[in-house]
C-alpha cells in the first residue's frame, strides 16, 4: 500500500511500527456548531483509509478528540474561544454546547456511514496530561513563562516548517484573521501550551495549573490525547489541509520536543472542498450541513459517493448541479446492484479475486477511491455470475461504505410489492437508464408471449439482441442490458 506522506513529501509503502496493530489518530471537530460537510469530507476519506487498512488484514486502534476548550477563532493564539463563542451565540453553557454538538456531529457521520472511532476523547478529560507535557517541556528549556502564559519556544527546534509543499494561502487559512500580535512572545511562531487568567478572564472552563488558573492551547490537546492512548508513536495522523498549519507543525514542534524522537510516521492530509465562489466555511455563504442536504432531498450516500469520485489530494467543487449528478448516478447505481439476482449461480473465487485485485490496486495507490469506484463498475460488467458479483460488491462496501447491497435489496422488496399490488410487469434497466423504445420492445414480447405467440416473442428477442440488448425474465417482468 502506497500512501502520500505530507511530512515528507513523497508516496511512501506502508509500514507500521508495529504490523499487529497500525495506530491511527484522527483531528477532530470543535464542537461549537455543526459540522459542514467541507468538514465531513475529511471524515469520509479518514474513515475510507481506515476501513481499508483492515480490509487489507490490519488491526486499527483509531483515536479522535473532541475539542471542547482552548480553540481559538484564529487557528492561533488570538480571537476568542469558540466554545465560548457558540455558548454566548446560543445562551446556553459551554458543556451543554458541546454536548448537543458533539451529538450532532455523530448523527451526521452515521448518515454518511462514517464509523465511530475506537476512542473519542474530550478535550477536557485529560488536562493532567497536558500539565505533565508543559512541565517537562518547561524543565528542558522547550517551553517559557511570559506575560501569565505558557509558550513553546519554537527558536529551539532544527526545523520548524515541516509541511511546505502546500500552497501559501492553504497553510495560512488559520492565521489570516485581523488579531494583534502577541507582544508576550519571543519569537513570532512560538505558540501557547497553557491560558491564565491574563487572557480572556470570563473563559468559562478554568483549571489549577503550575502557572496560575487557565486553561490549555488547542495544540498541546492532540499531543495529550494521543500519547494518552496510542503511546509515543503513531503511524498515521489525518486531517484536512487546514490543520496542516498552524495546528499540526505545533504538534509535532511539543511532541517531539518532549518526547525526544520522531513520532508520526506517515501524516494525511485532505485538500478542500470548495463552492463555486472560493473555500467552504462556517462564515462565508450557505451553510452547507448534512441536515440542509437532507431537507433538499438528497441522500447523505449521494454526498459521500461524490466525495469517493475525487481523490483525496485534490480540491473538490461542490455545486447542487455536481451533487445533482452524484445523485442520480449513485441512484442508477443502486438500480444496477438490485437488477442483480443472489440466486444466480454459485460463488466463482477465482472470479472474485481477480475484481478484488483490481479493488485493491486502486486502493493501495494512495487511497484512489475513484478507481475504486471504477473498479465496482467494472463488476457490474464482469463476465461472471450475479452470485459472485453480489459478494465483490459486498466486499468492496466494506471500505466504500456506500450501503449497496442494503439498498438494492429494499429496491428488490420494493418492486416486488408494487408487482403484487398492481400486478403489472415491471422492466428494469440494469444501468439505470431509460429508453422508451427498448421498453415498448420488451412490452411488445411480453404481450406476444401471453398470447402464446412465441414465434413473434423470439423473434423480437433476437431483434433487441441485434441491437445490443440482452433480456432476462424476471418474476413479473424482465432485466435489460447493453452489450
Amino acid at each position: 500500500m502506497i500512501l502520500y506522506n505530507s511530512a515528507s513529501r513523497k508516496r511512501e509503502e506502508f509500514v507500521p511500527y508495529d504490523p499487529s496493530l497500525v495506530k491511527m489518530y484522527t483531528c477532530g471537530p470543535t464542537v461549537y456548531h455543526f459540522a459542514h460537510i467541507g468538514n465531513l469530507r475529511s471524515y469520509i476519506m479518514e474513515d475510507i483509509l481506515e476501513k481499508y487498512l483492515r480490509y487489507t488484514g490490519y488491526n486499527v486502534k483509531r483515536v479522535m478528540n473532541i475539542t471542547d476548550v482552548g480553540h481559538l477563532t484564529s487557528d492561533a493564539d488570538e480571537g476568542e474561544d469558540k466554545m465560548l463563542k457558540g455558548a454566548r451565540r446560543e445562551h446556553k453553557s459551554v458543556l451543554e454546547i458541546a454536548q448537543y454538538y458533539t451529538d450532532a456531529f455523530f448523527d451526521d457521520c452515521a448518515k454518511l456511514n462514517i464509523k465511530t472511532p475506537d476512542v473519542v476523547e474530550p478535550a477536557t478529560h485529560c488536562i493532567d496530561d497536558y500539565i505533565r507535557i508543559i512541565q517537562k517541556l518547561m524543565d528542558t528549556g522547550y517551553a517559557y513563562f511570559a506575560g501569565g502564559n505558557v509558550y513553546f519556544d519554537t527558536s529551539k527546534l532544527e526545523k520548524y516548517y515541516v509541511f511546505n509543499d502546500f500552497k501559501e494561502e492553504d497553510l495560512n487559512v488559520g492565521v489570516r484573521e485581523g488579531v494583534e500580535e502577541d507582544t508576550n512572545k519571543r519569537n513570532r511562531n512560538d505558540f501557547v501550551l497553557w491560558f491564565t487568567k491574563s487572557k480572556f478572564e470570563d473563559q468559562a472552563l478554568k483549571w489549577d495549573s503550575p502557572w496560575g488558573v487557565g486553561y490549555p492551547g488547542w495544540h498541546i490537546e492532540c499531543s495529550g490525547i494521543s500519547m494518552k492512548h496510542l503511546g509515543e508513536n503513531i503511524d498515521i495522523h489525518c486531517g484536512g489541509i487546514d490543520n496542516a498549519f498552524p495546528h499540526h507543525t505545533n504538534e509535532i514542534a511539543q511532541s517531539e520536543a518532549y518526547l525526544g524522537h520522531p513520532w508520526v510516521k506517515y501524516w494525511m492530509h485532505v485538500l478542500h472542498l470548495n463552492t463555486t465562489s472560493g473555500k467552504m466555511s462556517k462564515s462565508s455563504g450557505e451553510f452547507l450541513t448534512v441536515s440542509l442536504l437532507e431537507q433538499k432531498g438528497y441522500d447523505p450516500l449521494a454526498y459521500r459517493f461524490f466525495c469517493l469520485q475525487s481523490h483525496y489530494r485534490k480540491s473538490l467543487v461542490f455545486s447542487w448541479e455536481n451533487l445533482d449528478n452524484a445523485q442520480g448516478a449513485y441512484n442508477k447505481l443502486i438500480a444496477r446492484v438490485a437488477a442483480l439476482n443472489p440466486g444466480d449461480g454459485e460463488f466463482d473465487e477465482a472470479a472474485f479475486h481477480e475484481l478484488d485485485q483490481k479493488f485493491r490496486t486502486a486502493m493501495d495507490n494512495d487511497l484512489n477511491s475513484s478507481l475504486a469506484v471504477t473498479a465496482l463498475y467494472d463488476v457490474l460488467k464482469a463476465k461472471t455470475n450475479d452470485a459472485t458479483k453480489l459478494k465483490a460488491i459486498a466486499a468492496f462496501d466494506t471500505v466504500l461504505g456506500l450501503s449497496l447491497i442494503e439498498k438494492a435489496a429494499a429496491r428488490r422488496e420494493e418492486l416486488k410489492r408494487q408487482q403484487v399490488v398492481a400486478g403489472e410487469f415491471t422492466i428494469i434497466s440494469e444501468s439505470g437508464e431509460a429508453d422508451a423504445d427498448v421498453e415498448a420492445k420488451i412490452r411488445a414480447r411480453q404481450d406476444a408471449k401471453k398470447a402464446k405467440n412465441f414465434a413473434e416473442a423470439d423473434r423480437i428477442r433476437d431483434e433487441l439482441k441485434a441491437a445490443g440488448i440482452e433480456v432476462t425474465d424476471i418474476p413479473h417482468g424482465a432485466k435489460w442490458k447493453r452489450i
